[in-house]
C-alpha cells in the first residue's frame, strides 16, 4: 500500500451528505492519481496516522483537535508546515469572532481556504495574506427547455436554522393558490420543529412539496428541471447548490450575504435581503407574470449573468487551483524550504 500524501480532516463522511462530505470526497478524486490522499474525521498523530505531507482540514471549529494535533506534530505554533484550513460559513461568519479554538486554528493554518470570494474579507486583517480562494465544481449540464404552464422552483438543502427554510414556508403561504408556482424543497430536517413546520406548510399549501432528502443525483435533476433555484440562508461558506444551479442553467434567486454574493457576484440582479418572505414571493410572481410574455426580463437577465459566471465553477479550474495549493504546501514540508521560503496562495483561481 502506497503511503498517504494528503490527510483530509472531514467532520462530515458520507452518511452526513452535506457540503462538507462533498467536497472532501472530490478533493480525493481531483488528486488521484499523482497523489494518495485519505479521508478522516478526526487526526491525533503519532503511531499508525501515516505518513502525510499536507492536512487539508475542513471546519476552523469542529476539526480544531487535528489542527492542533498537526501543528503539535510539526512543531508550530502558527504557520505549520502543510496545513491548510478550509473555512466554511458558520467559520467565516459566526465561530472564528467568538470560538477561542476556531480563531486558534486560523493562526496555526499555514494557509486559510474560503470557497467564494468575499471570504477573505471575513479574516482578520493581519491573517488574509494567507488565505486563497478555491471555486468548487460540478460537471455541466444541459439546459433543459421549460414549460411555460407554470413556474418550477427548487430550494434544497437541510432543515437547520443556518438555512433559513422558514422564509420558504412564508412564501408559501404568501403566494395565491393560482399562482402557478410550484415549490419543491430538498432537505433532511436536523431540526424536527422545522421539518413539522415543513409538513404543516405542505398541508396547508398544495403547491408546496417537502421531498425530505434525497440521493445527489436525484436532487440534481430536480434543480436541472426547475426553472430557478431559491437558496435562503442566513450564513453560508460557498454553496453546493449555487454552482450546481449554475452549471444546469438555472438560474437562482438568493439572500443577500457575503456567501452568496461571493458565489454570484456583486452585480447579480436575482437578490432578495435575508428573511425577506415578501421580497422573495414579489420576484417569484414578477417571474411567473413575465413567462408568457415575449420578453422575459427577469429571467433573461439572471440567466446571462448565471451563464457567464458559470465558468467559475468548472472541475479543470478547481482541479488546478487544488493542486496548486497542494505543491506549495508540500514545498514547504522541504527541509531546506521551511526558512527560506514563505507561502504567497492566489487570492483567487
Amino acid at each position: 500500500m502506497k503511503n498517504t500524501d494528503v490527510v483530509i480532516v472531514s467532520p462530515a463522511l458520507a452518511d452526513a451528505n452535506n457540503g462538507n462530505w462533498q467536497t472532501a470526497r472530490r478533493w480525493q478524486k481531483m488528486l488521484a492519481p499523482s497523489l494518495r490522499a485519505d479521508i478522516v474525521r478526526e487526526w491525533a498523530g503519532g503511531a499508525g496516522t501515516g505518513t502525510a505531507q499536507v492536512m487539508l482540514a475542513l471546519h476552523a471549529r469542529r476539526s480544531a483537535g487535528s489542527i492542533v494535533a498537526w501543528a503539535h506534530a510539526h512543531g508550530a505554533t502558527r504557520d505549520a508546515a502543510g496545513l491548510a484550513v478550509v473555512l466554511t460559513g458558520t467559520d467565516l461568519y459566526r465561530d472564528i469572532h467568538t470560538d477561542a479554538l476556531a480563531a486558534q486554528s486560523l493562526v496555526l493554518a499555514r494557509v486559510l481556504v474560503t470557497l467564494q470570494e468575499c471570504g477573505p474579507e471575513a479574516l482578520p486583517a493581519t491573517l488574509r495574506a494567507k488565505s486563497c480562494v478555491i471555486f468548487q465544481s460540478t460537471t455541466a449540464r444541459t439546459t433543459l427547455v421549460k414549460t411555460t404552464r407554470h413556474l418550477r422552483v427548487v430550494m434544497v438543502g437541510h432543515l437547520r436554522e443556518e438555512k433559513a427554510p422558514q422564509t420558504l414556508f412564508r412564501v408559501a403561504r404568501l403566494l395565491p393558490a393560482d399562482s402557478g408556482i410550484l415549490i419543491d424543497h430538498v432537505g433532511a430536517p436536523l431540526d424536527p420543529a422545522l421539518g413539522r413546520q415543513a409538513r404543516a406548510t405542505a398541508e396547508r399549501c398544495p403547491a408546496y412539496r417537502w421531498l425530505g432528502a434525497l440521493p445527489h443525483e436525484a436532487t440534481r435533476r430536480l434543480i436541472q428541471r426547475a426553472h430557478v433555484l431559491v437558496h435562503c440562508s442566513r450564513i453560508e461558506g460557498g454553496a453546493h447548490v449555487l454552482m450546481e444551479a449554475l452549471r444546469c442553467g438555472t438560474p437562482v434567486l438568493a439572500s443577500r450575504i457575503p456567501g452568496n454574493v461571493g458565489m454570484l457576484g456583486s452585480s447579480y440582479g436575482g437578490y432578495f435581503e435575508v428573511d425577506d418572505a415578501r421580497g422573495l414571493a414579489a420576484l417569484l410572481l414578477r417571474w411567473r407574470g413575465e413567462q408568457n410574455q415575449a420578453q422575459q426580463p427577469l429571467a433573461q437577465a439572471l440567466a446571462t449573468h448565471c451563464e457567464r459566471r458559470a465558468a467559475l465553477f468548472a472541475p479543470h479550474a478547481e482541479r488546478a487551483a487544488l493542486h496548486g495549493m497542494v505543491a506549495q504546501l508540500r514545498v514547504c514540508q522541504q527541509p531546506e524550504a521551511r526558512a527560506a521560503q514563505t507561502l504567497r496562495p492566489s487570492t483567487r483561481i
